[in-house]
């Protein structure tokens, strides 16, 4: 599974570059992945800012809202939401049409024209899922952010300029470019695993819905881990903000 990932990185600058295969598969993340990912997004920082906002109710400190905010959302739940969807909504849909394209016996047509697969389909999944990965990390914490601030302004009756005025106390620029690089990972995990399960189905009909179901599970497993990895070398290696 790994080895195709590599594979595609060994193929990125190779030509003639796949560029319609890889705005075809943007496009479609974007339209399946981007009023999802802030549904989810919302509610979410609503959740937050209800936690953190009765623990700093008790401690008198409400102006403190936004940089417990922009940590909690910006540093770990944007990148996670992002990947999650992309596993679950495009990765699976990748998954589908490389197992289908495969029971047809076009990716075995492809390999007799001398037409290199993994370069041609698998490449350009994977770079989109990544590109399209680091594009909703910004919306995500846009949204994240602003169901915060609904919460914290409006239902706690706080004040906007104490909101945002703190997103600088705990958070610095490094958190984002984190931030954006875990959103990259994760999403070349979720189309490498996507695209692997895909390609390597066998089974007919019933495998594909097999291997589906297993690139899902298998996505959302290694994202934790991942995410717990990146996360522990981010805190030994950049200095927090005291």
């Amino acid at each position: 599974m790994f080895s195709i990932g590599l594979e595609s990185i060994h193929v990125m600058f190779r030509r003639p570059w796949p560029k319609g295969e890889f705005l075809e598969q943007v496009w479609f993340l974007i339209k399946v992945t981007t009023v999802p990912v802030i549904l989810v997004s919302i509610p979410f920082g609503m959740i937050i800012s209800l936690h953190v906002g009765s623990f700093l109710t008790e401690l008198g400190a409400q102006a403190h809202m936004g940089a417990a905010m922009v940590l909690a959302v910006v540093r770990e739940e944007a990148p996670v939401a992002t990947a999650l969807l992309i596993a679950g909504a495009g990765g699976s849909a990748m998954c589908a049409d490389l197992g289908s394209r495969r029971i047809r016996d076009e990716i075995d047509a492809m390999a007799v024209l001398g037409i290199d697969a993994i370069h041609r389909l698998v490449m350009p999944r994977l770079v989109a899922a990544s590109v399209v990965a680091v594009l909703l990390d910004a919306i995500v914490s846009i949204a994240g952010i602003a169901g915060g601030w609904f919460f914290a302004v409006i239902v706690k009756h706080g004040t906007t300029s104490s909101y945002f005025a703190s997103f600088n106390e705990l958070s610095q620029l490094a958190d984002l470019w984190m931030a954006l690089l875990k959103a990259a990972i994760f999403g070349w995990v979720a189309g490498m695993v996507a695209c692997y399960k895909g390609f390597f189905v066998r089974g007919g009909p019933k495998g594909v819905g097999d291997a589906v179901n297993q690139a899902v599970v298998i996505t959302f497993i290694l994202l934790f881990f991942l995410n717990f990895i990146l996360t522990a070398l981010y805190f030994n290696f950049v200095p927090q903000k005291l």
